[in-house]
């Protein structure tokens, strides 16, 4: 979920089937390749920070229940070194620094969360202070990259910007030569924006025109983009997104013709006019769990209805489980150092340097833990998909489901994309 501060990070993201162009580079200050002294006391212990209250409060649960799921099965495959690895009582609010405190209190060695971006710098201050490993299953604030962690700071969601070069794509793949777009005001817009239009520039999508908006105010904007008379609009949008949709059907703009960034998709249904999407492609951050996946999740929480972040959550847990098993040391800074290697990304530790041969593809702690007894370096590729932690944690693999609108302005999911950038 998105951050709303000033600061910025360029990351340059290229389709899967198009372009795979350089990151943003690495600072010191997020580096994680030195090696450091074991320090933990035998024992790991993950802590999770559940920010969300409101409306938003039902995305703890899925959460919860996958960490929960993946804690069950490491410890089916023997834990930590033999010990039980042991998830701490979790508390509920928007007081991220408070809950951070609590963890470091409780020994946590990596804390997973939060969802809103805008908490992440609370809970980072606090975490990397006390040299605790920090993994979000749900931040995509472009900015929080360049967030100065001391490498305690990783995310298994893609930053917003990444959807840019997908967003492209689907424009490309219906045979659109000119594009709109069309963004609410604020970094999420602005930042996605730009990106959406560099990655159409160079992708031959010629002209695009920019329009921006203030929530409930896109009258303007909307005509201003009928007039331009592109072959697809682009809406980057979250709280108005509603309203910027509203007016551009008022403007006579089909809906066959808009492609929804991930903010603007929700299942609208009858709070739109008839027929006001239908055609319409959005996009949503990451897989479709599989059912298996539901399965086990249901297991854990019978009441559960919602597995957003759920794949997120269960990998961010593996990969510091595994990042602990290969350094062989519970510490947080030893998981810090060693997280990246596990991913698969470039920016490994000496510990997992030393392993021999290709990486070998695991995709559950059971099964990478086997490899790692027998001396190889892994590439854990969880249910979230690849991960491949960049020098700033930042994934270099975004995945994503494409949704298709109906007459009724309800989507389903029709396809699936992915966006990738090397680690570094």
């Amino acid at each position: 979920m998105a951050l709303r501060t000033g600061l910025r990070c360029t990351a340059v993201w290229g389709t899967a089937v198009v372009m795979t162009l350089g990151a943003c580079s690495g600072s010191g200050d997020n580096a994680r390749t030195a090696p450091v002294e074991a320090s933990g006391d035998g024992t790991l212990r993950i802590g999770l920070i559940l920010d969300n209250t409101g409306p938003q409060a039902f995305l703890n649960a899925a959460q919860l229940a996958a960490a929960k799921l993946a804690v069950q099965e490491i410890n089916a495959a023997g834990g930590h070194k033999g010990r039980p690895v042991e998830l701490l009582p979790e508390s509920t609010g928007a007081d991220t620094a408070a809950q951070a405190r609590e963890l470091a209190d409780a020994k946590a060695d990596v804390v997973i969360g939060p969802t809103d971006s805008s908490h992440a710098p609370a809970a980072i201050d606090v975490l990397s202070k006390a040299r605790i490993t920090l993994i979000s299953p749900a931040n995509t604030a472009a900015e929080l990259s360049s967030y100065k962690s001391g490498g305690y700071y990783f995310r298994t969601a893609a930053a917003d910007i990444a959807q840019a070069p997908v967003l492209v794509k689907l424009a490309r793949d219906a045979g659109v030569k000119s594009l709109a777009v069309l963004y609410e005001d604020g970094n999420y817009g602005q930042d996605v924006s730009a990106a959406v239009s560099a990655a159409a520039k160079a992708g031959g999508l010629d002209p695009v025109t920019v329009s921006g908006f203030k929530a409930g105010e896109a009258q303007k904007s909307a005509g201003g983009v009928r007039d331009a008379a592109p072959d697809a609009v682009v809406v980057i949008a979250r709280d108005g997104a509603q309203g910027a949709i509203a007016e551009l059907t008022n403007a006579g703009v089909p809906g066959n013709k808009l492609i929804l960034a991930d903010g603007a998709f929700r299942q609208y249904g009858s709070a739109l006019g008839s027929r006001s999407l239908e055609g319409t492609r959005a996009l949503v951050p990451g897989v479709f769990p599989s059912a298996h996946f539901q399965a086990e999740l249901v297991a854990i929480d019978a009441k559960l209805k919602d597995t957003t972040f759920a794949a997120e959550t269960y990998d961010a847990v593996n990969l510091a489980a595994l990042a602990a098993a290969v350094a062989e040391d519970d510490a947080g800074a030893s998981i810090a150092g060693t997280l990246s290697a596990v991913s698969g990304g470039t920016a490994g530790s000496r510990a997992s340097a030393s392993r021999s041969g290709q990486p070998a593809v695991c995709s559950t702690y059971k099964d990478c833990l086997a490899a790692i007894r027998d001396g190889k370096a892994i590439d854990y590729d969880g249910e979230s998909g690849p991960v491949r932690f960049d020098a700033n944690g930042d994934v270099t693999v975004a995945k994503y489901m494409v949704f298709t609108y109906g007459a009724d302005n309800k989507a389903k999911l029709t396809g699936s994309e992915a966006a990738g950038r090397s680690a570094g």
